[in-house]
C-alpha cells in the first residue's frame, strides 16, 4: 500500500486544530488525527469541527475505548470520524463491539497494543479480532516515568520488525520517535507514519511546536510518499 502520514492534533482547543489541520494539509498530510487531548478537552465537537471544515480528508478518533465500545464507536462514527481505536487491553467483548460497529457503521478499526505485556502478541490478538490496522505503542508517561529513574527509554523501533511479521493488516508506530526514526518506519514495514508529539507538538504543553512546521511537514512528506508501494498482507478494502 502507498505510506500515509497522519498527523496527530494533541491540542487541547478546537481553534488551534483547526489552525494546525490545516498546515497540514497544505504540506501533504494525508491523515487527521483528533488527538485523545483534544477529545478530552473538546469531546466530539473537536472530530465534527475537523470533519466540517475538511470534509474529503479521512479522520482518526484516538478515544483509545476501553469500554462502552459500541456507544464510542458510534458517537465517533456520526460526529464524522473515518477510523476509532480501541485498546488491546479491552476486555475481548468491548473489541468485539467496536469490530462490528465498525462493520456495520461503514468505519475502520485501528486496534492499540499500548501498555500489553506481550506487544508482539497483543498485535497479533488484534488483528484475529478483526482490526483494520494495527498501532505499534510506547506510552508517553511509560517512556518519561522510565527515562526519569534512569532506565533506557523504551521504542516502538525495539519491536517493531516483530510487530510488522506477525500482522498482515497495516502498522504503524507510535511514542517517543525522533523526526528521522518516524520518516524511517515505512522501512520496517510500517506504512502508516505518525507525527505528533514531539515532532510537531510541544509534548509538556501539548501546543503547537514554534518554528517553521509547515515547512518540516512538507519535507517529511514528501519523503514519505517518495517511498511507494509498501508491502501489506491484507490492505483494507476501499481505503482512503
Amino acid at each position: 500500500m502507498k505510506p500515509r502520514v497522519q498527523i496527530s492534533l494533541d491540542v487541547t482547543s478546537i481553534p488551534e486544530a483547526l489552525d494546525t489541520a490545516g498546515m497540514a494539509i497544505r504540506a501533504g498530510v494525508d491523515w487527521l488525527e483528533a488527538g485523545t487531548p483534544l477529545i478530552i478537552a473538546e469531546g466530539m465537537n473537536g472530530v465534527r469541527a475537523l470533519r466540517e471544515r475538511f470534509p474529503d480528508t479521512p479522520i482518526v478518533a484516538d478515544l483509545k475505548t476501553m469500554d462502552g465500545g459500541w456507544l464510542e464507536a458510534e458517537l465517533m462514527a456520526r460526529a464524522g470520524a473515518d477510523i476509532v481505536v480501541v485498546m488491546a487491553r479491552a476486555h475481548e467483548e468491548t473489541i468485539k463491539c467496536v469490530v462490528r460497529a465498525g462493520r456495520d457503521l461503514g468505519i475502520r478499526v485501528m486496534g492499540d497494543n499500548l501498555g500489553s505485556p506481550d506487544m508482539v502478541g497483543a498485535a497479533k490478538f488484534l488483528e484475529d479480532m478483526g482490526c483494520d490496522f494495527v498501532i505499534h505503542h510506547i506510552g508517553y508517561d511509560e517512556r518519561r516515568g522510565i527515562a526519569a529513574r534512569g532506565g533506557r527509554m523504551p521504542s516502538p523501533l525495539d519491536q517493531l520488525r516483530d510487530v510488522v511479521q506477525a500482522c498482515s493488516v497495516p502498522v504503524q508506530a507510535v511514542g517517543g520517535l525522533t523526526i528521522e526514526q518516524a520518516i524511517r518506519t515505512p522501512e520496517y514495514g510500517a506504512p502508516l507514519v505518525v507525527l505528533g508529539a514531539p515532532l510537531t507538538i510541544d509534548a509538556d504543553a501539548f501546543r503547537t511546536a514554534s518554528g517553521d512546521v509547515e515547512g518540516s511537514l512538507r519535507l517529511i512528506c514528501e519523503k514519505v510518499h517518495a517511498y511507494g508501494d509498501i508491502p501489506v498482507g491484507r490492505e483494507p478494502e476501499g481505503l482512503f
